[in-house]
């Protein structure tokens, strides 16, 4: 499923020199929040918009009254061997960050780690080119970037963007009555699980590459609506992280309608057959004190809603009425798997998030 890699007779898989792959590298949630517990003390300017006390996607500082500067980074390690596609996955990622704010982007800086004993100068340009045509796609330029040698491969981008000040649109402004929209299908985690151990098919392999290099299009349409009220991406830390932080943010709790979440095809099953990914567990014992799970719910249904999402879907949070507008805007932008998939409700002490 894996393309030839370049030099592919001497040069080892590029998933054999990382030790974890794609949005699954993250730290664990509750290892991060030891690690940064004392960096919201930090003096904030005013013209700071969003900083790090919501866990947000990026952060926003205004300009003026018309433009604020979205600036944001992500890189991580292979998540598939053609080294051209881990590009393509790892730039669409990072600019993911920059419509989850409902902006648009304006230009990437290049993130480079690459083991230059062990990899071709070959191989890693095609790395470097796959970021370059998601760049191209976005219209926006890479305009610089560092490099280093590093043991294992790492590539990514800083990704900056503009929006209005008035329609930053945060993970922690969601309400109580809002209904949730989910962009794309989960299960990423699982499929690159079942790449790794050689169980997945061309057409999953091929359903993997096309999720995970859709840019997110929809982010600065959405922002626009009156109705939306909080947007975020679903990425490494899996829907039920994301929806948690989105919950905690705006003092709710969320309940998701499990049978109406979109999967990717033939992901329940490979969860069922126990290909998952070590990130889904440790995120779960991160987080998973505060998920009430319903009786009919099974363990692949829990590692599915842990399951990293190396560029995932928009997770929007609406007013009822704005619904079949979000709707329309993903499905314009190509998005045919979006749905809403739950609801924001108060918090009443219990469980912070609530999946029937």
């Amino acid at each position: 499923m894996n393309a030839p890699t370049p030099g592919a007779a001497t040069e080892p898989r590029l998933t054999s020199l990382s030790h974890g792959g794609g949005c699954g590298c993250k730290i664990a949630p509750g290892v991060l929040s030891e690690i940064l517990k004392g960096t919201t003390q930090m003096p904030m300017p005013k013209e700071l918009l969003v900083g790090i006390e919501t866990a947000d996607d990026a952060a926003v500082y205004r300009l003026n009254d018309e433009q604020a500067l979205i600036a944001t980074t992500d890189f991580f390690m292979p998540i598939v061997d053609d080294p051209y596609e881990f590009g393509r996955i790892a730039a669409t990622n990072a600019i993911s960050d920059v419509y989850a704010m409902g902006g648009t982007p304006i230009m990437a800086l290049a993130l480079v780690g690459m083991p230059i004993s062990v990899l071709s100068t070959e191989t890693i340009a095609r790395i470097l080119k796959g970021g370059q045509d998601v760049c191209q796609a976005a219209g926006i330029p890479i305009a610089g970037g560092h490099t280093i040698d590093s043991v294992e491969p790492i590539y990514g981008l800083v990704a900056l963007g503009l929006v209005h000040p008035e329609r930053v649109k945060r993970n922690a402004d969601a309400r109580v009555g809002d209904r949730l929209v989910l962009g794309k299908p989960l299960g990423v985690g699982v499929l690159s699980a079942a790449l790794k151990k050689d169980r997945l098919d061309a057409e999953g392999y091929a359903q993997m590459i096309a999720n995970t290099t859709k840019l997110n299009t929809p982010g600065p349409e959405l922002a626009k609506l009156a109705g939306v009220h909080a947007l975020t991406d679903v990425t490494g830390f899996g829907l039920a992280g994301h929806a948690l932080e989105l919950a905690r943010g705006a003092n709710t709790a969320v309940r998701l309608d499990w049978s109406r979440v979109p999967l990717l095809a033939g992901v329940r099953e490979l969860a069922a057959a126990g290909v998952v990914t070590g990130a889904s567990g440790r995120n779960w014992a991160a987080y998973g004190q505060e998920v009430q799970l319903g009786a009919a719910l099974q363990a692949s249904d829990q590692a599915l809603l842990s399951d990293p999402q190396t560029s995932g879907g928009l997770l929007v949070s609406c007013s009822a009425e704005a619904v079949p507008e979000v709707l329309a805007v993903f499905q314009r932008h190509g998005f045919a798997q979006a749905a809403e998939i739950g609801e924001v409700v108060p918090a009443d002490g219990g469980a912070r998030l609530r999946v029937g």
